[in-house]
């Protein structure tokens, strides 16, 4: 590895790279098409397009593609030659501003909710010029967005980009307020990412892990993560060698890798980055999953992303760690002025209504077939959207709502009575790890994204809801007179924190009362992706997502329809991977350990010792009643299969997958689960857990 700061950023088409490639006044308009949303014009691009093919070349890249976030979720690209050829046998290299600019996938190839039908395959990718181009694979990959024909985005991308440019609208708007006119507001964004490596060989023969990405049976090992002891412990050599690699790749794609470690479970692991704007921000995660899965099969390894490989114990998230800021100044950070510390509590109530009001939303942002199994399951947040502020900032918000806080108009001193709104510190509240939406500073923390999920559709929400409790507080208080801002500021965040006080909550999110309290209060309990994405739909959140200007009618029911069939899709092949394996893998094996059973029964009985032979006896009942229930559970399982698949509505459909169909495919699993238990080690057709977990 060569010196760190001369790694870092080597593939990246960065700032830094743009100053020493481009002509200066090529430079300076690009500039201002990325910081101030200037047009770019094609004598521009075209000069860009040059540079950037030249410093490919010098690179080793020989294709460029288009890289864009279609509705899948994942990435996409098509790659093209920069070769060009002569009619006399030669080539040159050839790479247009046109062809930076603009590009043409086939739109009906890749899902759409219904936006564009077969025969309308048209669609094009745009240049994202505020996300650098980098190089990988020798490919000069361009960030883009996608729409159809017709305009319509059909990708993550450019709905996130316009919840962008909404909070960034409302946020100066408030920030006018307090005398300050900042070229740009824009979130920051660090998201720690888990995941799971185990051995290449036991991932081939485990059919299940394979096909849906996670464990469909399996009994608990024999030691799982009592013992507390693969947190933060010391890292084993092979993971070691694999997190260097990680690193080096990242680094040289300018992702900022900064900290790993061992997480909780046997086998899982944690990488977080450096904070940086939300855009890229999304573009490094989606990348750095890219090479995690990359990277671990060059170790003869297997990276699991999904949110909950292995049955009983802790499944993966990924913590998206949110803030807003200017160049100058985090927003979420109070000041060490009264009028800075107004500021801060402004912003603070602003994402408290945002997430009361639409807390449906949030939920439905992180809604997923994985996440199903994560949420709720006592080793990550409830499927309840709820805020811990910590002790210091809940005394002081509390002040704020009972209304014994005033401003001074001499002083300009926020009174709290008793008690000031407190400096803060970054270490200055408990970590609540079963909070999904914790304040940890100067930041929000929220914990209920999916390990796999791409992070677009929760800051997209997230944004889109801050940015409207923004709008309202600027539309209020718009022409109050300076000498009473501060009073009137102060009065409308005790308003509307009264108003939406229901969502905080300091408690044990783990613990039985919780959902029963939470209940009393109006908080939505949605535990399946089936009953939260309708919420996509909403009469309230399609007005958010038009009135921000993020999402058309059109386009945020064409996500609701795409989500849906992508859970349908998943639980199908769950559903038919499970009968499929509990026939063809597990039965058979089963039925031949018990007639093993039966005929040494039949043998040692035949030499006269009956007496001795009771435990094997008791062995072989438990064989066949489990080979009973076994095949009953199989056959209940295929009826209500079929039953779901024979429904046409997605919504009705997608029930009966989440409440009848998934209780079915844990009674096989259990069913399984005990047989594992009794039939001899070399009998089990496939790595156990204890085989998979302990040995990488």
């Amino acid at each position: 590895m060569s010196n760190l700061t001369e790694r870092f950023g080597t593939k990246v088409f960065s700032e830094d790279v743009m100053k020493r490639w481009l002509p200066k006044d090529v430079y300076k308009k690009l500039a201002a098409t990325i910081e101030e949303g200037e047009p770019l014009d094609l004598d521009v691009a075209n000069a860009v397009a040059h540079a950037m093919k030249e410093w490919a070349l010098l690179n080793g890249a020989t294709h460029y593609a288009h890289w864009f976030q279609p509705l899948s979720g994942i990435t996409s690209e098509k790659h093209d030659s920069f070769l060009e050829p002569n009619h006399d046998g030669t080539a040159i290299t050839k790479f247009t501003g046109k062809a930076l600019i603009k590009g043409e996938p086939d739109a009906s190839s890749f899902p759409n909710g219904g936006l564009r039908a077969t025969f309308e395959a048209r669609g094009y990718t745009a240049w994202d010029a505020t996300s650098p181009a980098f190089i990988k694979d020798e490919v000069l990959c361009i960030p883009t967005a996608f729409c159809s024909y017709t305009g319509e985005a059909l990708d993550k991308k450019t709905p996130l980009l316009r919840s962008m440019t909404a909070l960034d609208r409302e946020a100066k708007r408030v920030l006018a307020f307090f005398g300050k006119a900042p070229k740009k507001v824009v979130p920051s964004v660090g998201d720690e990412q888990e995941y799971f490596l185990i051995k290449k060989d036991a991932y081939r023969r485990r059919r299940d892990l394979v096909i849906t990405g996670r464990t469909l049976f399996g009994a608990a090992p024999a030691k799982g993560q009592e013992l507390e002891e693969h947190y933060f412990g010391a890292i084993r050599p092979t993971v070691s060698a694999y997190m260097k690699d990680l690193d080096d790749e990242l680094w040289a794609l300018g992702i900022p890798a900064k900290t790993k470690h061992n997480e909780v479970a046997p086998c899982q692991h944690e990488l977080a980055p450096v904070y940086t704007e939300l855009n890229e921000a999304v573009d490094n995660n989606l990348l750095t999953m890219e090479k995690m899965k990359l990277i671990a099969s060059r170790h003869d390894l297997v990276c699991l992303l999904h949110e909950k490989p292995f049955e009983g114990i802790n499944g993966s998230g990924k913590h998206n760690n949110w803030s807003i800021g200017t160049v100058d100044e985090n927003l979420l950070d109070p000041g060490d002025t009264p009028l800075e510390n107004l500021q801060f509590v402004v912003f603070l109530t602003a994402v408290i209504e945002a997430v009361d009001k639409y807390q449906d939303l949030l939920r439905a942002s992180v809604a997923s077939c994985g996440n199903d199994h994560r949420l709720g399951a006592n080793e990550a947040p409830p499927a309840i959207m709820s805020i811990f502020l910590g002790d210091q900032l809940t005394e002081a918000v509390e002040l704020i709502m009972d209304g014994k806080a005033s401003v001074h108009a001499t002083t300009g001193v926020i009174d709290l009575g008793a008690v000031v709104l407190p400096d803060l510190e970054q270490d200055n509240t408990d970590r609540n790890r079963t909070s999904p939406f914790a304040f940890t500073g100067n930041k929000f923390e929220f914990r209920a994204v999916g390990s796999e999920a791409n992070v677009s559709d929760a800051n997209m929400v997230l944004d889109c809801a801050v940015a409207e409790a923004l709008r309202d507080f600027a539309d209020a208080l718009e022409g109050t007179p300076a000498d009473e801002f501060q009073e009137k500021a102060l009065a409308y965040c005790a308003e509307h924190l009264r108003a939406h006080r229901r969502i905080l909550f300091s408690g044990d999110g783990y613990s039985d009362e919780w959902p029963v309290e939470a209940e009393k209060r109006g908080l939505c309990n949605f535990r399946t992706t089936a009953d939260a994405l309708p919420a996509f739909i909403a009469p309230k959140n399609l007005e958010l997502f038009e009135s921000m200007g993020v999402l058309s009618h059109a386009e945020a029911v064409c996500r609701y329809d795409c989500k849906l069939e992508k859970y349908n899709k998943l639980m199908n092949i769950e559903a038919t991977t499970m009968v499929r394996e509990a026939r063809r893998t597990y039965r058979p094996v089963i039925t031949a350990y018990a007639t093993k059973v039966a005929k040494g029964l039949e043998t040692i009985r035949a030499a006269g010792a009956e007496a001795v032979m009771q435990c094997e006896q008791n062995t072989l009942n438990k064989l066949c009643s489990g080979v009973t229930e076994i095949n009953e559970s199989i056959k209940a399982l295929d009826a209500l299969h079929q039953q779901a698949e024979a429904i046409e509505d997605a919504q009705q459909q997608a029930n009966m997958y989440a409440h009848e169909i998934a209780p079915a495919m844990e009674r096989l699993r259990a069913a399984v689960d005990a047989m594992e238990e009794i039939v001899a080690a070399d009998y089990w057709p496939v790595p156990t857990y204890d085989d998979i977990l302990f040995y990488v």
